[in-house]
């Protein structure tokens, strides 16, 4: 039996224009996040039997999924967002420490400024100028390369979970399912029944074989992880766009 999926587009770079920046710039430096959604889905396959043969017979069965919520919380993707942040945390506090030098070094002109000869004065503001372009220009550098990561990383796992998804919805012979993970998806309420996004993360766990990331410590703080989609995997009202 045939699966037909909609609502997953066939390209991230809307969403990833939208909100999905892994790294974002703070006050105080930049930090390596994923505060926003991951990239959307891969498209899905077109179909290869005609047209005729491919409707099942009977009433449709439909389910819906949280696709980004699925990839993101299966075993492997926590690993891999969590591996992801490591690589990028040795330059993040390279970042974090050149921008409290310049916040310093601003401060001591501010306060010394008066005592100064032109000459000096003229001197450190090159200095901090300098140094904002350098950290201006580092900080763009980091994000391009881990937005890049960040969109390589979800769509290899993104692909290998759509086969699961695919996989299960034959199995329980579902005919349609709906992203409800996409902010213009036309489904605005599903119950817990049709929602078929745990169902699909347990079944890529146990394909893939990665364990459960370690519970972390409590008294540790939770490293940010990739956000995921603001709808709940149970049922809830989406209001109406207008």
């Amino acid at each position: 039996m045939g699966c037909l999926v909609v609502g997953i587009p066939k390209e991230f770079s809307n969403q990833m224009k939208r909100s999905l920046a892994i790294i974002t710039v703070l006050a105080s430096g930049i930090v390596l996040t994923a505060t926003a959604q991951p990239p959307a889905a891969p498209a899905a396959p077109a179909a290869t039997a005609p047209a005729a043969t491919a409707a099942p017979a009977g009433p449709a069965k439909i389910a819906v999924i949280a696709f980004q919520l699925a990839v993101a919380q299966t075993n492997e993707g926590q690993r891999n967002f969590a591996d992801l942040q490591k690589k990028y945390a040795p330059k993040e506090a390279s970042l974090k420490s050149l921008s409290d030098e310049i916040d310093n070094l601003t401060k001591q002109l501010q306060t010394q400024g008066a005592s100064l000869s032109d000459a000096e004065r003229n001197n450190r503001a090159k200095t901090i100028d300098d140094k904002k372009k350098q950290l201006d220009r580092e900080t763009e550098d980091l994000r391009n390369d881990g937005q890049q990561d960040m969109q390589d990383l979800y769509n290899n796992l993104a692909a290998k979970v759509y086969d699961v998804m695919q996989s299960y919805a034959e199995q329980q012979g579902f005919t349609l399912i709906l992203d409800i993970s996409q902010q213009q998806s036309p489904v605005l309420y599903a119950s817990q029944g049709t929602n078929i996004t745990k169902p699909v993360i347990d079944a890529y766990n146990v394909k893939s074989g990665v364990p459960a990331p370690a519970a972390q410590p409590a008294a540790e703080t939770p490293r940010p992880r990739p956000a995921t989609p603001t709808r709940p995997a149970g049922a809830t009202p989406k209001p109406p766009t207008h």
